[in-house]
């Protein structure tokens, strides 16, 4: 009954089947290889058109990598408060970009509103020499509330930069399950909709430690090459990064993945509604649950080993669940058992 994270899950089969097929023989290093190239093909059906990719080994580094290729040293990118750039990456972004500026836009449901981005620039001084000049926007998708960013938010959203001249960035940690909570296609998720750079997520669905940074116009990557190499994530072998990416994308491993962990916490979701005393704190809408429970609940779901985040802040009631590519059906019931027992409610 490990809810925590999906950072909890182990590597999916296929991906420890392909690193160790890849193994075998002699390849060129730092990406000279065939499996990246073969990535790179995958990437280019799977998006619908030509992009430049380049592979890391953590989320963090493809986010600050990303930024870092779009902000200058005395720029400002706006996010949301609770996005992994601005409150989980220890300041990253703001090293591997020499000194720019985070600007937190609150909104409801992990979302920045483009209304807001825009009044956001238009009070921020932009031109004057004094502060620091808005450059990009970068969103989480899956937000960190676990909701969706549709293609008509995002295109709003993309509007706005391209009015203003910012570069446009999603950390696409969870990108695999809003794609398959949305019914949408990659395209419509990221360039169809304005996006020039996605940090797209392997590691959280199934892989070892494989992220992808995407440039849906390859002329704007003119400088991650060097950038990820004295970033120190060109990896030498490289063809281990990409044999799990490979795999991943491969017959559409990916989002099977997301899918079936989509459904889980949707049958999670589905079984808490009727817990007594459990709140819903935001839509459910891909693999994160943000449920407020009763205390004596959360105290009894402990005590039976259940494991999961009480979310940080006022509220100690409000606990974060995350299913996974491997989570099993049997643990979902047995939590919700759990919860229903010390609810003293029936199901």
């Amino acid at each position: 009954m490990n809810f925590a994270s999906d950072n909890t899950t182990g590597i999916h089969p296929r991906i420890v089947a392909a690193i160790a097929a890849a193994s075998g023989g002699r390849a060129m290093p730092y990406g000279a290889d065939e499996i990246t190239r073969r990535v790179e093909r995958r990437f280019a059906e799977i998006f619908e058109r030509d992009c430049a990719v380049f592979l890391v080994g953590t989320g963090a580094a493809a986010n600050s990598l990303a930024l870092a290729s779009m902000v200058p040293p005395w720029g400002a990118i706006y996010c949301h408060p609770g996005g992994h750039i601005n409150a989980d990456e220890c300041g990253a972004p703001e090293f591997y970009t020499a000194g720019a500026k985070l600007i937190a836009i609150p909104g409801t449901h992990g979302k920045v509103a483009a209304a807001d981005i825009d009044r956001a620039y238009r009070l921020s001084g932009a031109g004057s020499v004094h502060v620091t000049q808005p450059s990009a926007v970068s969103l989480t998708q899956l937000t960190e509330a676990g909701t969706i960013y549709r293609p008509d938010e995002l295109g709003a959203i993309s509007e706005v930069c391209r009015r203003h001249g910012l570069g446009f960035h999603i950390d696409g940690a969870r990108f695999a399950n809003a794609v398959v909570g949305s019914g949408h296609s990659p395209a419509d998720l990221t360039w169809r909709a304005g996006l020039d750079v996605l940090s797209f997520g392997a590691t959280k669905n199934g892989a070892m430690a494989a992220e992808a940074v995407i440039f849906f116009d390859p002329t704007k990557a003119a400088t991650m090459g060097w950038r990820r190499k004295r970033g120190a994530q060109l990896w030498s072998k490289h063809r281990f990064l990409a044999a799990q990416m490979d795999a991943y994308l491969a017959d559409g491993l990916w989002v099977d993945c997301a899918r079936h962990a989509n459904a889980m916490a949707r049958r999670l979701a589905d079984g808490l509604a009727r817990v007594r005393g459990a709140e819903f704190r935001y839509p459910v809408e891909g693999n994160e649950i943000f449920v407020r429970l009763p205390p004596h609940v959360l105290d009894g779901l402990e005590r039976d080993g259940a494991r999961f985040y009480r979310w940080p802040g006022e509220d100690s009631w409000l606990i974060r669940l995350v299913a996974g590519y491997d989570t099993e059906a049997s643990d979902v019931d047995a939590f919700l058992a759990s919860a229903v027992r010390h609810s003293g409610a029936g199901s």
